[in-house]
C-alpha cells in the first residue's frame, strides 16, 4: 500500500513522473525554515573559527625551526627534532608528572564533594534560603585567580597572616610557598573552594528531573535518607556523573595555569610546575616558540588519548550495569 501511494504521488495528472525531492533541497528548506536560529549561531561560529580553528595553523611550528625573519611558512622543517629535544628535558617530564598528579588530586577531592553539596542544596526546602546558599557557593567562581592569590598571600603571610598565626598557635608551622607538598595541598583546597559551588549547577539540574514519587514511595517503604541516596539519587545521577567524569579525565594533562602562575615560585617548581606554566616559560619567556608548540601539541594528544580511553571504559561499565 505504501509503495503504491508513493508511486502515485510521484506522478502528475498527465502521467509525467516527478523526481523525489533531493537531500540538498530538503536541507535548504530546513535551513530556510529555521533561518533565525542559524542567524543567531553566526556570531558564535565566527568566534569559534577565529579563536579555536584559525590558530591551529600555528601547530606546524612544532615541526619547524622557527625564525622571526622567515616567519612561520618560511622557517625550515626539522621533522620531530623539537619533540626529541623536548623529551630529553627532565623539566618537561617533571611538569608532566606534576600536571597529572595535581589534576588527579583535584578530581578525587572535588568530584564526590560536588555531588554531596548538590544533594544537600537540593534538600533545602526554603526557596529563599536555597537561593542564598546557591549564591554564596557560586560567587567564588567569578573571582579572578589574581584576586584569590592576593587573598591567599595575605592569609598565609608570616608576619600578619591570620591563618598562618592560627596554625602557629596550634604548633603547626606552615610554609605553603616554600614546601612543594604543602603547595600542592594549597592548590587542591583553593580550587575546591573556588569551583565546587559552580560544579553543582549541572547536578542540581539533574536532581530537579528526578520524580518526587520515588522518594515518597521510599518513605512509605521505610527507607532512610542514606538508603534513598544510594538507591534513588545516585542511580539517577549516574548518566550526568559519567559525562562530567569523562570531561574531567579528558583534561587531566593540562589546565590550571591561572591558579598556579599566580601562586607558585621557583622554590616549588619540583612539585608545582605544570605543563602550561612550563610552556609559558620556554615559549614566551625564552622565545622558543617551536619547542613550546611541540609541548602544547603533545599535551593535546595526551588529553585526546585519555578522553578516548575514559569513554571506552565508561561505555563498558554502562553495559555491565545495564
Amino acid at each position: 500500500m505504501k509503495s503504491f501511494l508513493g508511486k502515485k504521488n510521484q506522478e502528475s495528472n498527465n502521467g509525467v513522473r516527478i523526481a523525489p525531492r533531493s537531500r540538498a533541497a530538503k536541507l535548504g528548506k530546513n535551513i530556510w525554515d529555521n533561518r533565525f536560529f542559524y542567524l543567531i549561531m553566526i556570531p558564535a561560529i565566527i568566534l569559534l573559527l577565529i579563536f579555536a580553528y584559525e590558530p591551529m595553523y600555528g601547530v606546524i611550528l612544532a615541526f619547524k625551526r622557527y625564525s622571526f625573519k622567515l616567519g612561520i611558512t618560511g622557517s625550515p622543517w626539522v621533522g620531530f627534532k623539537n619533540f626529541n629535544e623536548l623529551f630529553e628535558q627532565e623539566e618537561f617530564w617533571n611538569a608532566f608528572r606534576n600536571t597529572f598528579v595535581i589534576n588527579l588530586l583535584k578530581l578525587v577531592v572535588s568530584f564526590p564533594l560536588t555531588i554531596i553539596l548538590a544533594v544537600q542544596i537540593n534538600a533545602i526546602r526554603s526557596k529563599v534560603y536555597k537561593t542564598f546558599v546557591q549564591t554564596c557557593v557560586y560567587l567564588p567562581h567569578f573571582v579572578s585567580w589574581v584576586v584569590v592569590a592576593g587573598l591567599i598571600f595575605s592569609l598565609f603571610d608570616e608576619s600578619s597572616g591570620p591563618i598562618y598565626n592560627f596554625l602557629l598557635s596550634l604548633g603547626i608551622k606552615t610554609n605553603v610557598f616554600g614546601d612543594g607538598n604543602q603547595f600542592v595541598a594549597l592548590l587542591v583546597l583553593s580550587d575546591l573552594w573556588k569551583e565546587v559551588g559552580w560544579g553543582t549547577i549541572i547536578y542540581l539540574a539533574a536532581l530537579s528531573n528526578i520524580s518526587t514519587e520515588y522518594y515518597e514511595a521510599a518513605d512509605v517503604d521505610g527507607a532512610n535518607i542514606v538508603q534513598q541516596f544510594f538507591h534513588i539519587t545516585l542511580p539517577e545521577l549516574l548518566p550526568t556523573m559519567s559525562i562530567v567524569l569523562l570531561l574531567r579525565v579528558g583534561s587531566l594533562i593540562g589546565g590550571g595555569f591561572d591558579q598556579i602562575y599566580n601562586l607558585y615560585n621557583s622554590q616549588v617548581y619540583d612539585k608545582g610546575d605544570v605543563i602550561d606554566t612550563y610552556l609559558y616559560r620556554i615559549g614566551i619567556g625564552d622565545g622558543n616558540f617551536a619547542l613550546g608548540t611541540a609541548a602544547g601539541l603533545f599535551e593535546s594528544l595526551a588529553n585526546l588519548v585519555l578522553l578516548i580511553g575514559a569513554g571506552v571504559v565508561i561505555g563498558r561499565i554502562k553495559k555491565k550495569v545495564e
